[in-house]
């Protein structure tokens, strides 16, 4: 990792919450360096504070107190907007559930994430892309299809193409295989790996099973708010 350069980047972080009088610590001084073009795995038991870590990478929460730097960029000496373009441009999300808008085609939820990140920009080459991430993820036939036509596994391909066709540098997996069958399950992490091997694509997943974080090229291991092994 040591010759890669740092893409992503917590140091110290910290995250405080109120639940009624009592003070919860998600955090407690988080640190975590990614490469360009690495593929990362954050492990842990339920509860341990990975979540809460990859949503403040990617800039879905601020902390109570640390650094969180995406490609050199200090998130907390930016503005909303500035942090809203980073996330926009930048970030590419898939979560354990699959959050596709259930009215749309498996086309029309790529070309919403498109005008969502991209607005009017590079409007000429999305349509190759959108095909190109589909056929990766063999889940070009489905073009036409709405998520309840799809089985899990191919409705995750499908968040995975969404995540990736604006073009973002980082990808974050949250659990991505947590709401799929083992046959499903290994579907999708043969198409992460393939994603991580054709497009150099930094990816950031956090699991709590030892089978999906084989997949990745450094597993980081977290306990009570802490990386303890990086």
């Amino acid at each position: 990792m040591s010759s890669l350069v740092p893409q992503l980047e917590a140091e110290g972080v910290r995250k405080t919450y109120r639940v009624g009088k009592t003070d919860v610590h998600a955090l407690r001084g988080a640190s975590l360096t990614v490469g360009k073009g690495e593929f990362v795995a954050i492990m842990g038991p339920s509860g341990c504070g990975k979540s809460t870590l990859l949503h403040a990478l990617g800039g879905l929460l601020a902390p109570t107190s640390g650094s969180i730097r995406i490609e050199g960029k200090e998130l907390r000496t930016l503005s909303d907007g500035e942090r809203t373009e980073i996330r926009r441009r930048k970030i590419g999300f898939v979560f354990q559930r699959f959050n596709l808008f259930p009215t749309l085609t498996v086309d029309g939820n790529l070309r919403l994430q498109e005008r969502i990140s991209l607005g009017g920009n590079g409007h000429s080459k999305r349509g190759s892309r959108r095909l190109e991430l589909l056929d990766l993820l063999g889940v070009s036939s489905k073009l036409l299809h709405r998520p309840t036509e799809l089985s899990g596994g191919e409705q995750q391909r499908v968040a995975l193409a969404r995540a990736l066709v604006h073009g973002p540098s980082i990808l974050l997996a949250d659990e991505p295989t947590g709401n799929l069958d083992s046959e499903s399950s290994e579907n999708v992490l043969s198409m992460i790996k393939t994603i991580h091997r054709e497009l150099s694509q930094t990816i950031v997943l956090i699991t709590h099973d030892h089978y999906v974080s084989a997949c990745a090229e450094r597993t980081v291991v977290m306990k009570d708010g802490v990386v303890q092994e990086a």
